[in-house]
């Protein structure tokens, strides 16, 4: 059945996800705080809006993905924001990469004014936003879950209900944990390799299909080798998600060295002024180590 949906944020991978929705038959209500990147579904049909709220006002369901959790403070909470224009029922879905307490709140405030909220950060990057194929990962309570289900799997397809709100960002945190150290990880590998005298590519055709092998391993290193430092997730979206997990760890009274150190060398990255960059921009700051 055609729902009517506000999507949030046009970016790198909501404009993927939006057009999957839109591909589905749904009613599209967009926002983005450039509207120039949101051109392409516009003219696939998609109708603008002045404001998240706006968006929000027309339709069932309401999906963000924006860049911090500032701008998921400010598209929520802000004058012009989703919870103060939502129709009672409305099921609300941020997708961006935040903070627990953030979406526990946004959670609170939704079901006193009749709403349902859900977290649920994606996994998957570009490649998997435009394959519809995300790890969508949710917090939220049962019964909001099973009437967002249908949509979220137009955009993904390992999609999971970790527990009550929350519970997807702290999943989500999780996950970037383990990707910090993958990518610390193949960067020495193949700096190493390379030290070595030995063809790099060749190196991940033989450990990109054993016990090594990692989603990173097999298409961020042949990017970076290339010179391609296109974002597919961008390194400064990386440091805040790092940000956040430390934080969480230290209210848990949780010590992890991997994740300090690579949050340290994403520090240094963005200090040459690659933040702009994808991730696997790591690969050159080891590289020019010498």
């Amino acid at each position: 059945m055609s729902q009517s949906i506000a999507f949030i944020g046009t970016g790198v991978m909501g404009r993927s996800m939006a057009g999957h929705l839109l591909a589905a038959g749904h009613q599209l209500h967009i926002f983005n705080r450039t509207k120039a990147n949101a051109q392409a579904l516009l003219e696939r049909g998609a109708q603008w809006h002045e404001s998240a709220g706006a968006a929000a006002a027309q339709a069932n369901f309401v999906f963000t993905i924006v860049g911090f959790p500032t701008d998921v403070e400010q598209t929520y909470f802000g004058p012009t924001g989703v919870l103060a224009q939502a129709k009672p029922g409305t099921v609300l879905v941020d997708m961006t990469t935040s903070s627990p307490l953030l979406a526990q709140r946004i959670a609170t405030a939704a079901t006193t004014r009749g709403l349902a909220a859900l977290d649920a950060p994606v996994s998957g990057g570009d490649i998997g936003a435009k394959e519809a194929r995300l790890v969508i990962m949710v917090g939220g309570e049962e019964p909001a879950f099973q009437q967002a289900r249908p949509l979220l799997e137009c955009m993904g397809k390992n999609i999971i209900r970790q527990g009550g709100p929350g519970a997807g960002q702290h999943c989500k945190m999780a996950n970037q944990i383990s990707i910090a150290s993958i990518m610390m990880s193949w960067c020495e590998a193949i700096t190493y390799a390379q030290k070595a005298g030995l063809d790099p590519s060749r190196v991940i055709e033989s450990i990109g299909g054993g016990a090594a092998a990692s989603w990173s391993l097999n298409n961020l290193a042949p990017r970076a080798l290339r010179g391609d430092f296109t974002p597919g997730f961008y390194v400064k979206h990386f440091l805040k998600d790092m940000r956040i997990a430390l934080d969480s760890a230290r209210a848990m009274q949780l010590d992890l060295p991997g994740l300090q150190q690579a949050n340290k060398l994403y520090e240094e990255v963005a200090a040459r002024g690659w933040s702009e960059n994808g991730t696997q921009v790591l690969l050159k700051w080891y590289q020019a180590q010498g």
